[in-house]
């Protein structure tokens, strides 16, 4: 029996459509070309900065034997698909496309560092400075990826291929972890009308201060209760649509520049919004929180509600129908209450906690779970659990179909990758 194809356990070395990285703390060396494909050259910097950036995300040893040259591979690899794309005349990119995917991408390093100041000082530059220096190479990535695209977007497997693939690496393809279907109904703890307007007045104290010229940062770093922002004066960076709750992104996209939002509630508490800037369909905001402490009585109110539910469901109400009735979350009440169906490596751990112990059908308790910054309560149904399996084309076709289309993709992109080192110039230097 053949060995497996080694996309089962490959992660990826290098990732286009990334921000290039920094290079990490290292000591001081010359700099030099390690290898060249087409016009495009390969820097040692760039090479020890992903050899490092691999090293961190999948926490493999730096000395492993042959990784420098894997990386240098696979960035090879990128270059020449980069030099195909830059040929192929019928590949274009728009400057729209490049400042969008700019704006989307340092809105995701922001969020990820924590604030526009932090990745200024990871990158050693303003904001505005990497946008001009990431252009180009930004420009670069989206043509190998839509020359990527063009190349296997529409790539297909038979069902004999997934048949064929099956009787050749069946013993060698992974377990399926267990299967849970698994829905909820969300209560969150309704504050008082006496807590949630002694909170609005507050806020509506300080949003007339702002607006007849108070700071609005000073007063952020005073009153705001969020703590991810209000160190940096409320400013949340670059956010696109879709990373704020519903109510707080309806209200930001539709203010104009430096207007002010009148109060805004959301499951995190009472929010004061000013925009600062918009580039397309990214958002620079800022906020000042106020939450609304909850008590031990609405909590118990919760609680009680939802054990109400499990009974009457125990009495032959459908679990389904009170969660779009009564559920708080706002994603999945439409659903009935539909958290997923899933291996258990893809819920979150708590929650499979939770239902460990439970059998299909069974309902927990009232649960305790975290909501924002504050706290709210679920009942959770087992509705289906598949224990982990060895997979067979009767019970995983979607599985081995999906493996099959990889292996099929793996194998044309590395007879292209070949195809493409034997018609450009290209060598390495190392």
């Amino acid at each position: 029996m053949n060995n497996p194809p080694s996309f089962f356990s490959v992660v990826v070395l290098c990732v286009m459509g990334m921000i290039p990285l920094p290079a990490f703390a290292q000591p001081v060396v010359l700099d030099r070309i390690v290898a060249v494909v087409g016009n495009e050259s390969v820097l040692l910097s760039d090479l020890n900065a992903q050899v490092e950036f691999y090293v961190f995300n999948n926490h493999v040893d730096p000395n492993t034997r042959g990784l420098q040259k894997q990386v240098l591979d696979a960035m090879i690899n990128e270059k020449l698909i980069l030099t195909k794309a830059l040929e192929d005349t019928n590949i274009t990119v728009t400057d729209d496309e490049v400042v969008n995917r700019l704006d989307a991408l340092i809105a995701r390093n922001v969020q990820q560092a924590g604030s526009e100041k932090k990745l200024e000082d990871i990158y050693g530059m303003p904001i505005s400075k990497m946008k001009h220096e990431f252009r180009d190479e930004t420009r670069k990535q989206i043509f190998a990826e839509k020359l990527d695209q063009l190349k296997f977007g529409d790539l297909q497997v038979s069902r004999r291929e997934v048949e064929e693939f099956f009787v050749q690496y069946k013993d060698s393809l992974p377990r399926v972890p267990e299967e849970l279907e698994l829905y909820h109904i969300f209560k969150l703890p309704k504050p008082s009308d006496r807590a949630k307007n002694a909170v609005k007045a507050k806020a509506h104290a300080i949003l007339d201060s702002i607006k007849v010229g108070g700071d609005f940062a000073s007063f952020a770093r005073r009153y705001s209760e969020d703590p991810g922002s209000a160190v940096a004066g409320g400013d949340l960076g670059f956010a696109r649509r879709g990373q704020f709750v519903k109510e707080f992104e309806e209200a930001v996209f539709g203010l104009q520049e430096n207007q002010l939002a009148n109060l805004i509630e959301t499951p995190f508490g009472i929010h004061i919004i000013q925009l600062l800037e918009r580039r397309g369909e990214s958002v620079h905001a800022r906020h000042i929180l106020f939450k609304i402490q909850q008590d031990s009585t609405m909590s118990a109110q919760a609680i009680e509600f939802l054990k109400s539910l499990k009974d009457s469901i125990a009495h032959g109400a459908d679990f389904s129908d009170l969660a779009k009735r009564y559920s708080d979350d706002k994603e999945t009440g439409p659903l009935g209450g539909l958290l997923g169906s899933l291996t258990v490596d893809q819920f979150d751990k708590s929650l499979v906690q939770t239902v460990q112990n439970l059998k299909a059908g069974d309902i927990t308790d009232p649960v305790e779970v975290d909501y924002g910054t504050s706290k709210g309560y679920h009942i959770v149904y087992v509705k289906k659990r598949i224990p982990e399996h060895a997979m067979t084309l009767t019970s995983d076709w979607k599985r081995v179909e999906q493996l099959t289309l990889v292996y099929k993709r793996n194998t044309e992109y590395q007879k292209w990758i070949k195809q493409l080192r034997d018609e450009i110039y290209w060598e390495t230097r190392l």
